[in-house]
């Protein structure tokens, strides 16, 4: 489902509620830049020996692209269970981010456009215009501390900075000469009215410059100038002008409250998509007004917000457990976007990530942790090698239906997000059949694990088998690319890009792409009874419980390929 910013806060109370049903949620971020490793490496060839930079360094590659650019588009798949069916119903969104904050905030932010990464968005149908034009607002709290900041100086004047002025600086203490004069002469006039006094410039509004108004410096001096000599009067702030009137103390608190009320209401529809991040680490959502996504007439609604209430409840203190695929870059661009600066030390980054979000995690690391191997192979290889494991059944929500198609959108963010989440149920569930994890706790006791059924596991797939098929796939493909051509396209190796913009081995059109075997002519093709929709719960068709072993093993560690340390760990798994 793609999720626009006129949508956005009209789907909010679905789209917790989303999060506060889900068993896990899974992300994917795409990005306007990310950092040149290859380039960084060759500025300082000593810290990367034999090829591998450390931990840190690679950190502090990734913080500096973070730093620099954007996330332009992400992807939230909610996974929750129906135990009654026995399946997993999925709810996958896209969200495309409008990096810039809206023009009624008083906070900038420099956006960066890296043209590979752009190139690499727009080969795969995204479109800046539509991140422009119908794109989620987002603040970082780092940004709505800022404009709270601003905010409160520009509510109070009475903070605001005193200002002398030097002897020789002729024009500005002529100006205030005449201020002082208006004023006065408005304080002694013999009746009521005019109720106020303007102050401008001399020839504000008349040709030849109609629309010249007082500069900033001419307006915080007439502000000072009042508050300090005239305590009865008060300044407003005008299109061009500053307006003095007779202070009335219970009308401007009046319009100080409301200036509060609705600044509050801005920016709480400011924070926008970051309420869903907000959301998952289990933060509290009070701010959230539910009269934002009421009726379009304004009015309130009561079940609307009892309904809300009921939401925001189930998620306060609640962190739901976070999934993504090769997530130590998703991580770093995360914080940077909705949180705020980066932590200089990796240690700093991996105590901060585990206090926000317990539970993470990475299912690149759950893939090639016991097949190193498979580190070669990316997520839409990965989803492909497991397509055909029947268990555990996994649909659609019926309000999700774009990505039926089997992988006509890889490299959209909701897609991929939908690919990882699917990636975590099939993987999961094959390597807690198989046992293998078991070998990797210390000290187990006899009744902690799982042990699989004599025939169990039959119909799951073997990482290992599976990639030795998408292998000798390649090597096929390899070796009859040096036949005559017969007009297809050959496909390339697996191993033949090197960066996250390339894709990984083009499957050619002899592949099916389902089972990563060559197609079978359909005559030859025998019918196949459909899988029973029906999550065994006694032979272990379901997502291994978070509270058990095999997590201690697989959950909060991150692959970082490349790197000496090859692993990115946060901490260990809570119980």
């Amino acid at each position: 489902m793609d999720v626009t910013g006129q949508d956005f806060h009209r789907l909010l109370p679905s789209l917790l509620e989303a999060i506060a049903d889900a068993q896990f949620v899974a992300i994917d971020l795409e990005f306007s830049g990310i950092s040149n490793q290859q380039k960084s490496r060759s500025r300082a060839p000593k810290q990367y020996a034999g090829g591998k930079a450390s931990l840190q360094d690679r950190y502090e590659e990734e913080r500096s692209a973070a730093e620099k650019y954007q996330v332009l588009q992400i992807g939230i798949t909610c996974v929750g269970e129906s135990l009654n069916r026995g399946v997993y119903v999925v709810r996958p969104y896209n969200f495309n981010l409008n990096p810039f904050p809206d023009e009624k905030m008083n906070i900038q932010r420099d956006v960066t456009l890296q043209g590979r990464a752009m190139q690499f968005l727009y080969r795969h149908n995204f479109r800046l215009e539509d991140s422009l034009n119908s794109g989620v607002h987002y603040l970082s709290r780092a940004e709505e501390a800022e404009e709270r900041q601003i905010e409160a100086q520009l509510r109070d004047k009475d903070e605001g900075p005193s200002v002398q002025l030097e002897a020789d600086d002729t024009v500005s203490l002529e100006f205030m000469h005449r201020v002082r004069q208006e004023v006065m002469a408005w304080k002694r006039r013999p009746t009521k009215t005019p109720e106020f006094l303007n102050i401008a410039p001399i020839g504000h509004g008349l040709p030849p410059y109609p629309d010249r108004g007082l500069n900033s410096f001419q307006r915080l001096l007439v502000h000072q100038y009042v508050r300090t000599e005239h305590p009865d009067l008060t300044t407003t702030s005008r299109q061009g002008f500053i307006q003095i009137t007779a202070r009335n103390q219970g009308r401007q608190d009046a319009e100080k409250q409301y200036r509060a009320k609705t600044f509050e209401e801005r920016l709480a529809r400011q924070v926008g998509l970051r309420w869903l991040v907000e959301a998952i680490q289990g933060a509290d959502l009070s701010a959230i007004n539910p009269d934002s996504f009421g009726p379009a007439n304004g009015s309130k609604n009561d079940s609307v917000t009892s309904e809300f209430n009921d939401v925001r409840n189930r998620l306060r203190g609640h962190s739901t457990v976070l999934v993504g695929h090769n997530l130590f870059l998703d991580l770093i661009y995360l914080y940077a976007c909705f949180f705020g600066p980066l932590p200089g030390r990796v240690e700093d980054f991996q105590r901060t990530i585990h206090d926000l979000f317990p539970r993470i995690i990475d299912t690149k690391y759950l893939a090639t942790h016991d097949n190193p191997d498979m580190a070669a192979f990316n997520l839409e290889q990965l989803d492909r090698m497991l397509h055909p494991q029947a268990q555990p059944v996994i649909e659609l929500h019926p309000g999700h239906s774009k990505y039926s198609a089997a992988f006509d959108s890889t490299h959209e963010a909701g897609f991929d997000s939908f690919m990882t989440a699917r990636l975590l149920l099939r993987s999961s569930v094959s390597i807690e059949a198989s046992g293998k994890y078991i070998e990797e706790l210390p000290s187990p006791a006899e009744d902690a694990f799982y042990t699989p059924l004599e025939g169990e596991g039959d119909d799951l797939i073997d990482f290992k088998d599976a990639s030795e098929q998408l292998e000798a796939i390649d090597r096929t493909s390899s070796q009859s690319s040096s036949r005559p051509s017969s007009g297809v396209a050959t496909s390339r190796t697996t191993f033949s890009h090197a960066t996250k913009f390339d894709l990984l081995g083009d499957l050619s059109d002899e592949i099916d792409p389902f089972t990563l075997r060559p197609r079978t002519p359909a005559a030859e093709v025998e019918p196949k009874p459909e899988p029973e929709p029906k999550i065994d719960n006694e032979t272990g068709r379901r997502l291994p419980a978070w509270e058990s072993d095999f997590w201690k093993v697989y959950g909060n560690k991150l692959q970082v390929n490349g790197t000496m340390e090859g692993v990115c760990n946060l901490g260990s798994w809570p119980q």
